[in-house]
């Protein structure tokens, strides 16, 4: 209860307080290519119930139709002013509303597509009891997941042998660790890291 309060309050907050920098970036994503605002891919949240993630649309029109799931920063379906917001993670602000409307928190396991939660273990299927997150351990240890995919021939592949592991086990860490205070202490890093890597 206390998390969903916090999540409430702060969504609604960071909403009002950044609502200039979203209008502007909005105007921006149109300008360029006359397309939709933001991507509305589907993803599995809370006891494996779909909701469609928002994100401001850093790639071109239909690009789920034209490539990979995963997208390394080389991917030629990114646009230029999507270049700059994956830059500085800023493809992930309109987050705010899921987290408002509950189908995100601020803090929990990154959401996934279902083609990747159906190779969950039983063990890995404890993920899908907390509601995905902006960010977690796993977003702080591989906060650029496009440059580690950046030159693949295969990027689902790749993401599947060398980002998958680490990154189920240290949201199987979150699950059974998770308080209150981690959440705070995963919010400050993760601000921490935008900040200088910006």
């Amino acid at each position: 209860m206390a998390k969903r309060l916090f999540d409430l309050s702060f969504a609604t907050f960071g909403l009002i307080v950044l609502s200039p920098i979203l209008i502007l970036i909005a105007f921006l994503i149109r300008k360029e290519d006359g397309g939709s605002i933001f991507y509305r891919g589907v993803r599995v949240g809370l006891f494996g119930k779909p909701f469609r993630i928002f994100k401001f649309r850093s790639m071109v029109v239909n690009a789920e139709k034209l490539g990979a799931s995963s997208t390394p920063d080389d991917d030629s379906r990114i646009t230029k002013i999507g270049k700059i917001l994956r830059k500085f993670k800023l493809d992930e602000l309109p987050q705010l509303l899921n987290v408002f409307v509950g189908d995100m928190s601020f803090v929990g396991p990154r959401p996934e597509v279902q083609k990747f939660v159906d190779l969950y273990s039983e063990e890995e299927k404890a993920i899908l009891n907390l509601r995905p997150g902006i960010t977690d351990w796993a977003s702080l240890w591989n906060s650029d997941e496009g440059a580690i995919l950046a030159g693949s021939p295969d990027p689902d592949r790749t993401y599947l042998e060398k980002i998958r592991p680490e990154k189920i086990r240290l949201q199987l860490k979150y699950a059974r660790e998770r308080s209150l205070w981690i959440d705070f202490v995963i919010i400050l890093q993760t601000i921490s890291k935008i900040i200088f890597r910006s």
